[in-house]
């Protein structure tokens, strides 16, 4: 098996470093949930034997992180989240880039995202947004089921939803860039601006709402839909929608930390991550995106893109620094200042 052979060859490579001192390790940056990051760092750990420092937060955190440390780097691999911050850490020379002999393994939409980079970060799941809702809240309160983006716009939701603030969100501002796209710029603040008034909550992470949602804390939560399933395979009341108008998606990245302490290391973990072995792990524990490596067991539970009304996503532009500066300046000045 390819992978096999990379990861024998490289532990051979430093092997005496490993077993005698144990000296090998890893800075894993995450960005998934937290259990899809547990699995992810103890099965490279069990694999090789590397000792992985993992550090769970969320997208827009993470960026934010890897720009503080830009003079002096901590983490080597930066690991899930959406691929916009992703795409912008690599535009402003945070990552680096990477060829890994594993890309003949991926689908299309995970290439292109390593196109889109220099080869600075690739495609490692794919997940489609929309927003749940509490099925049990809902029926008590007499609310009507919503079935488009539009539907959440009306006063009777007021009250009852969440969504992540996109400055320190990948799935809020994967949101953001979706409406945008959607209604044009102009009707797409028009839109976040009367989604405002029905907010109860910004969160600071993008499944909090939905989680706050299952547990009855929330009604409605904006979310990727793969953790929707989550909740609900777990026991939890909810059900989740793929926007009547079309909605947006994300391609989870990974990418490899310009300046990384640990280079071996982390391009082991690189490879190793991109395989069907490691990625047909996370539905077990029940992260249901899509994974990049054709053969990678997915479970049938899994949002399937291909039933759903997706928009053409630009992540050329809305992953590019200029435009995610631009348009958290805007939500920040017109949407986020209004009352509630």
């Amino acid at each position: 098996m390819k992978l096999g052979k990379v990861l024998i060859t490289g532990v051979l490579a430093f092997g005496a470093s490993i077993n005698a001192a144990n000296a090998a390790k890893l800075t894993l940056y995450c960005s998934a949930d937290d259990e899809f990051c547990q699995v992810m760092a103890r099965g490279f750990e069990a694999e090789t034997g590397i000792d992985v420092n993992m550090t769970r937060k969320s997208s827009g955190e993470t960026f934010a992180q890897l720009k503080a440390e830009a003079s002096n780097p901590k983490g080597d691999v930066w690991w899930g989240g959406t691929g916009d911050p992703h795409l912008q850490a690599a535009e402003d020379g945070l990552t680096m880039p990477y060829v890994s002999s594993m890309r003949g393994e991926l689908h299309p939409w995970a290439l292109n995202q390593a196109a889109a980079s220099n080869d600075k970060t690739i495609g490692i799941y794919l997940g489609v947004l929309g927003y749940g809702y509490n099925t049990e809240i809902m029926a008590s309160n007499n609310l009507p089921l919503p079935t488009c983006w539009n539907d959440l716009l009306d006063p009777v939701y007021k009250g009852h939803i969440q969504m992540a603030n996109p400055n320190s969100s990948g799935t809020a501002y994967t949101t953001l860039a979706t409406i945008v796209q959607i209604f044009g710029e102009e009707k797409g603040f028009e839109y976040m601006k009367g989604l405002h008034a029905n907010i109860n909550q910004y969160t600071k992470s993008g499944s909090a709402p939905i989680k706050a949602a299952a547990r009855g804390e929330n009604t409605i939560g904006v979310a990727f839909l793969h953790g929707v399933v989550k909740q609900a395979v777990s026991g939890f009341p909810v059900d989740g929608v793929a926007p009547c108008e079309g909605t947006g998606y994300e391609i989870g990245s990974m990418s490899i930390v310009d300046g990384a302490r640990n280079l071996d290391e982390a391009k082991m973990f690189y490879d190793w991550a991109l395989s069907a072995k490691a990625q047909s792990e996370a539905w077990k524990v029940k992260s249901f995106q899509v994974p990049s490596n054709v053969s990678a067991e997915s479970s049938p539970l899994a949002p399937d893109p291909a039933s759903i009304n997706l928009i053409d996503y630009d992540f050329k532009l809305y992953g590019s620094s200029a435009e995610r500066k631009r348009l958290l300046k805007k939500w920040d000045d017109e949407v986020s200042v209004l009352p509630q």
